[in-house]
This record gives structure tokens, C-alpha cells and sequence, in this order.
């Protein structure tokens, strides 16, 4: 095969692995054409199936896909199972010439904010050949934290699942989990602190609160180094979460900086309801009939800015009989074991999650349930138990669901509150069906089988029924990375895998 010179995002951190860790240079090149082909690959699924204003046609045909643009130049490119995690897509045609790179086709197809994407794109191509070569020697994971970094690959749809500008090759390889390193958080003293829950004695000097601060943040944002105290820390799936290494709760800290889709700090909003959603949450978690629990919010702070703010949160492990060799692992991380190949494992799962997600929609309440907040409890035989949630801060709340099954409807507004019945199921469907369970079946064929297999024992909501019948929403998040004058999120949808 002839060599393919570097882009530069690729060369550069190249250069600076080169610098810090020479030992991972050669893996890291021979990563180089996988990631393309992976970040290629979900670019690839969002120009399919997302709503993207510059697509005029699309004409399937076979085993391919014919796009045509509003400008009347042509994209062709293989069929695509909106479902499927592994690559699909060695390279795609924009009229008679062929692209294997990501950002160049992007570059090439020269649309509103295109450029911006581009350098995403090939940020994330080198960072996830990064996180790929540095996998060498990873054990069988112990503790839950482990299993966390197991995940290697980032977000299975988005392109820019490993993007984080602004971090070096030194950032990624001492706070990315999946390069498994142990940081540092520094404690900043703040003296009026907006204080939310109980705050634990080890985070407070006499009247000041000690708020946990992500080191990145603390060089970048804060522009204050941290002090001679601090925390050791595992970095969990989200990277800015992290588990305590003498097994305290895990800390959710503000940290800055654009990953995958959004901003990562920590709103105000979102600390002035974090206890009144947590108790909430762990009240109605107990009409599940012990088969979900909440991960229950101890105590936020915040010092007035998003950039300066942190949670504190039960570890999942809480609420497993480790003991008895039970395990909790993010749903994400599933893909990464066997236990997704057996049909009958897939069903029992796709069963335990649908039936605690559709009563909860059905009460009035729309989890975000994709990979990093859905998280599953294991028998020592690997049988799905029940559930567990955490990160509650992008719920949706229905007031009059609640009304309507006597639930005490709770003292909450903002963004987190609606009646909307299109909103509830897209948050919900969209994390849980197009994400979790998609991710984990990883393709429509495995993904059909299992939803057969489970549908006669759902309960029979509403919500069943434009689950079943429709097309299933999707975040488009392509059309939101290239839409920034937009806020919120935008929706595509896909085929529903049991049509």
C-alpha cells in the first residue's frame, strides 16, 4: 500500500507524541487509517440520514447511496445501517472523485461552516488513533471505574467522537480515561458559594468551600495553578467525571472545553435544581419495582459561573452486591465484552431497559438513556439484572403525566420542565434506542431480532406504539456541529429496525 502523507491535525499531534510518549509514535501511525475510515464512517451515516438543508435527494440503490446535492454536484457512497458501529465506509464520491479522509470530503463539499467541521473531523481522526494505540497491556476490568475506560472508540455515531480541541498529546494521555491515568484535581477556595445538598467537611477550609477543579480547567480557564492539596482521581466516560481513588464519590467538574458535541462546564441552572431533581428521581426510581436506581446528587456547588462549579454524585457501585460478584457496567462499555453476541442476552437486556424506561415515560419522566448515563447491573454470569441512571441534569419532567398517576409533582422549572409528547419521546428514544441499545446490537439486523424478542413482554404505554409503527428520532448531530447560530438540539430520524 502506498504511504499516505499525514494531515496536519495528524501530523501535529504525531509531533508531540514524538515528544512525550516516542514509544507510541509507530503505533500510532498504523492506528491512522482505521480512524479515518471510523470517523468516515459515522460522517458518512449523518449525510444519509440527517436533515442537512444542502442535500436535495437521496436514492437508494442496493448496496448504495445516491446524494444529490442542491447545487447539482453528487455524493456516492455505500448503503448504510443507521444501527451499525463498525466501520462501513472505506471512501466516499463527491461527483468523479473518491475521499477516504473525512475532512477533506468535508473540506471539498464547502458548505455553511464546513471548515470549522472540517478541523473537528481531523482532530478526531488523530485523537482516536491515539486513544487506539495506546491499548497495549489493558487487564480485565476490577472496579467500576474500569470498566469506564474500556471504552476506547468515544461517541459510536458522532464524528467527531475523540474531537477535543485544545488538548494536546500530553492533555489526552493524562486526563482521556481511555489512556487510564490517575489526576490530580485541585480544590479551589471560594468564599460565597452558591452550596446545594451537603458539602462533606474534607471539601471546605472553615468557611470556604473547596470546589474540585479539573486540572485542564485550572490551567486553561481558570489561569490559576492548583494548590499543594488536592485529589486523586480515575476519569470516567464523560472525562470531566471522574471516581475518587479512595473509592469516595464521583465529582462531575467544570471543564471547558469542546467535546464531541458541547461545552462541558457546569450551568447554575443545573446546580440550583440538582437536589430537588436527585430526591425526585430516587422517590420515583422506587416504582420500578426495585429495577432501576438513581445515583443520588450529595451536594453541588457553584461559585456564580459555569466555569467553576462541581458535583458530587453516589458512585454506581453502590447499588450492586459487589461482594457477590455482581458488576455495574455503562451500557456503553458493553459492546466491548461478549455478552452483546448472544441473541437471547441481547433480548433479556433490550427487555430490562424498555420496560423501566417506557413505565417511567409513562409516569412522567423521559431519561436520558444513551451509553454513559444508562448503566446496567450484572449477575456474576452476566445476566442484566437491573438498572442504574446518573447524571440527571438533561431529564425531562412532564407535569401532567404526573398529575395524571398522583405523582407530587415537583418544584422545578427551566428547560428540564415539559408536556411536550414529541419532546419526551425524542429524549428518551432518541438516547435509548438510537444510542444504547443500537450501539450495543450494533447493526439493524441484531437490533430487529432482539426488540421481536422482547416487544410481547413491554408494557403497553402510549409510547409503544410510534416506537413500534414509526421512524426512530436520532440526534442530528452533524446538522448541530455545522448549525452553530442554532441552540438546542436538532432532530433526524431513521428507519425503525423492526420495518
Amino acid at each position: 500500500m502506498p504511504h499516505r502523507p499525514m494531515s496536519d491535525a495528524e501530523a501535529a499531534l504525531g509531533a508531540e507524541l514524538a515528544a512525550v510518549r516516542p514509544d507510541l509514535t509507530q503505533p500510532y501511525t498504523a492506528a491512522l487509517p482505521g480512524a479515518r475510515a471510523a470517523v468516515l464512517s459515522r460522517l458518512w451515516r449523518a449525510l444519509v440520514h440527517e436533515p442537512l438543508p444542502w442535500v436535495a435527494s437521496r436514492e437508494p440503490g442496493g448496496d448504495s447511496v445516491l446524494l444529490r446535492l442542491a447545487d447539482g454536484r453528487r455524493l456516492h457512497g455505500p448503503a448504510v445501517d443507521p444501527y451499525a458501529t463498525a466501520a462501513h465506509t472505506s471512501e466516499v464520491r463527491l461527483d468523479e472523485r473518491a475521499y477516504d479522509r473525512p475532512a477533506r470530503l468535508m473540506t471539498a463539499l464547502a458548505v455553511p461552516h464546513s471548515a470549522a467541521f472540517a478541523a473537528e473531523l481531523d482532530h478526531s481522526v488523530a485523537s482516536l488513533a491515539l486513544s487506539r494505540a495506546d491499548q497495549a497491556g489493558v487487564e480485565e476490568p476490577v472496579a467500576g471505574w474500569e470498566w469506564e475506560q474500556r471504552v476506547v472508540d468515544g461517541h459510536p455515531f458522532h464524528p467527531n467522537c475523540r474531537s477535543r480541541p485544545g488538548f494536546t498529546a500530553a492533555d489526552q494521555l493524562a486526563y482521556g480515561p481511555e489512556h487510564r491515568p490517575v489526576v490530580r484535581l485541585g480544590l479551589a477556595p471560594v468564599d460565597d458559594a452558591l452550596v446545594v445538598g451537603e458539602w462533606p467537611e474534607r471539601f471546605r477550609d472553615g468557611r470556604r468551600v473547596l470546589v474540585p477543579v479539573h486540572p485542564w480547567q485550572a490551567a486553561h480557564v481558570l489561569k490559576s495553578p492548583p494548590g499543594p492539596d488536592g485529589l486523586d482521581a480515575h476519569p470516567l466516560m464523560s472525562l470531566r467525571t471522574l471516581a475518587l481513588a479512595d473509592g469516595g464519590p464521583h465529582v462531575k467538574t467544570a471543564l471547558s472545553a469542546r467535546l464531541t458535541s458541547s461545552v462541558r462546564d457546569i450551568s447554575v441552572y443545573s446546580i440550583e435544581n440538582a437536589a430537588a431533581v436527585s430526591d425526585f428521581m430516587a422517590d420515583l426510581a422506587t416504582r420500578t419495582d426495585g429495577l432501576l436506581h438513581v445515583t443520588r446528587t450529595l451536594g453541588a456547588v457553584t461559585a456564580g459561573s459555569p466555569d467553576l462549579a462541581a458535583v458530587l454524585r453516589e458512585s454506581p457501585e453502590a447499588y450492586a452486591d459487589t461482594a457477590a460478584g455482581e458488576r455495574v457496567v455503562p451500557v456503553g462499555a458493553l459492546a466491548t465484552t461478549e455478552l452483546p453476541r448472544s441473541p437471547a442476552w441481547l433480548a433479556g437486556f433490550t427487555t430490562l431497559a424498555l420496560t423501566v424506561c417506557l413505565r417511567l415515560l409513562e409516569m412522567g419522566v423521559a431519561l436520558e438513556a444513551h451509553g454513559q448515563n444508562l448503566m446496567v447491573v450484572l449477575s456474576p454470569s452476566g445476566a442484566p439484572l437491573r438498572l442504574v441512571y446518573r447524571d440527571l441534569a438533561d431529564i425531562r419532567v412532564s407535569p401532567a403525566r404526573l398529575a395524571r398517576h398522583g405523582i407530587p409533582v415537583p418544584d422545578l422549572a427551566g428547560r428540564i420542565v415539559t408536556d411536550d409528547e414529541s419532546t419526551l419521546r425524542r429524549k428518551l428514544f432518541g438516547a435509548l434506542v438510537t444510542g444504547a441499545l443500537g450501539a450495543t446490537a450494533g447493526s439493524a439486523p441484531a437490533l430487529r431480532e432482539a426488540l421481536t424478542a422482547a416487544v410481547p413482554e413491554l408494557p403497553r404505554t402510549p409510547d409503544l406504539v410510534p416506537l413500534l409503527d414509526g421512524p426512530v428520532p436520532t440526534k442530528a448531530l452533524t446538522l448541530m456541529r455545522l448549525s452553530p447560530e442554532r441552540s438546542g438540539d436538532s432532530w433526524a430520524e431513521v428507519p425503525s429496525p423492526l420495518r
